[in-house]
């Protein structure tokens, strides 16, 4: 595969409703046991009046979105493998709850075969179709290192 196997408008997309459990396992994976995701009584008090989901977790689901435009392509191969640079420009623009039904698109922005990568335009937005979080992705496709004789 290479950067120009990806082309400019090719794009992935999955819903998924947030549950409970989900916000549970995210903070038992990362320790990220905050007030914000697990003190139901504490944020009927604040502005958001419940628990929100991890920001981090948003950006798990990008990866995922990222993972599905690739699909069907080879991601590695002896010459190169693909991997992602980051994320820019990541916001969270409104808060997820636990039981609100998320969508993930991912669009490829950018191609270039000269620096062998690719940009991305990520959006998620909840079932009443808020926009919740955005970034922008870059795959980078690395050359591998020379077999050893």
């Amino acid at each position: 595969m290479a950067p120009t196997d990806l082309q400019v408008g090719h794009e992935a997309s999955f819903s998924r409703t947030i549950a409970e459990c989900d916000v549970y396992a995210f903070a038992g994976l990362t320790g990220d046991f905050a007030p914000q995701h697990m003190d139901e009584a504490a944020m009927r008090a604040s502005a958001f009046g419940r628990r929100i989901a991890h920001g981090a977790m948003m950006v798990g689901f990008m990866s995922r979105a990222s993972t599905m435009v690739t699909a069907g392509l080879s991601t590695t191969n002896k010459e190169e493998t693909l991997v992602s640079l980051g994320y820019d420009r990541v916001r969270f623009l409104a808060p997820v709850f636990m039981g609100d039904t998320i969508t993930v698109a991912y669009r490829v922005t950018a191609v270039d075969p000269v620096k062998r990568r690719t940009r991305a335009e990520v959006r998620i937005t909840n079932e009443s179709g808020t926009l919740v979080a955005v970034a922008e992705n870059i795959l980078q496709w690395v050359r591998n290192a020379a077999p050893a004789s």
